[in-house]
């Protein structure tokens, strides 16, 4: 298995992208540490890898908190002695309007804690411990708004620019400590985040097939699972020689289209 005795901890792990990352880890002989706030889904996902078989664990954390992460990942420390691989995935917006003229600066700040912040303190309190190891994954999730935005989120997509940013300046910092540290980029992927949007709808399914055939090359919307894919790949050391890369998981986003009836 690729994964064979490997730890992990992933934030925002308990639902959407973040658990199809802990399954697919878990199927490939990884044990997983789930950093979430949602008590619920994350027990749940700890249930079905232990019923496959494999090892994981739920550990409460807000991760804009410096004291919550150290916390964490002392726990994690505790529990599987070591931490080989990082995903950055917790993530979010909260509220529906989103141009420069709308956000105020505390919903600019609460956006930019829990999208960007949030990786910076993650990394901080793990980045020691892999370095003891000389060994390392860290992989940071950021969106394709970050680069090609279909519409104005100004404070997430900021957000996701910066950890581009983050990326490439750990990934030259850790590299002589055999630390990789690489970026996903997703495209659209079917998601509570798009709940706001999608909540009042009658058909969910024609709406994502419409936003599939106007905006994906590909002409489908990703999965979870597509996520894990690559982030197995960055995990693995099937990329020992892979740091500070960004891969679009994106169904062919940002190439161009041409207009479609």
């Amino acid at each position: 298995m690729l994964l064979s005795d490997r730890v992990v901890i992933i934030t925002g792990g308990a639902k959407g992208i973040g658990k199809g990352i802990a399954l697919q880890f878990a199927r490939e002989g990884c044990s997983v540490v789930i950093a979430d706030i949602s008590a619920r889904e994350a027990e749940n996902t700890v249930s079905e890898i232990s019923e496959a078989g494999s090892k994981a664990i739920f550990i409460p954390c807000d991760v804009t908190s410096n004291n919550q992460v150290q916390e964490m990942v002392r726990q994690a420390i505790a529990k599987f002695k070591k931490i080989d691989i990082l995903v950055n995935n917790a993530g979010g917006l909260f509220q529906s309007r989103w141009t420069i003229e709308d956000v105020t600066e505390e919903q600019w700040d609460k956006v930019m804690n829990l999208n960007l912040k949030s990786q910076f303190l993650v990394c901080k309190s793990v980045v020691p411990h892999m370095k003891e190891m000389k060994y390392g994954r860290i992989i940071n999730l950021s969106s394709m708004g970050a680069i090609a935005p279909p519409t104005s989120v100004i404070h997430y997509h900021s957000a996701k620019a910066g950890v581009l940013g983050l990326t490439c300046n750990l990934a030259v910092e850790l590299a002589p400590f055999n630390i990789c540290v690489n970026t996903i980029m997703p495209g659209p992927i079917r998601t509570d985040f798009w709940d706001p949007l999608t909540s009042e709808l009658t058909d969910e399914d024609a709406f994502f097939a419409d936003v599939a055939r106007k905006e994906v090359p590909l002409q489908r919307i990703g999965t979870p699972q597509d996520i894990a894919g690559a982030a197995l790949y960055l995990a693995s050391d099937l990329s020992s020689y892979v740091t500070g890369a960004t891969i679009n998981v994106s169904g062919g986003l940002p190439l161009h289209l041409s207009t479609r009836d």
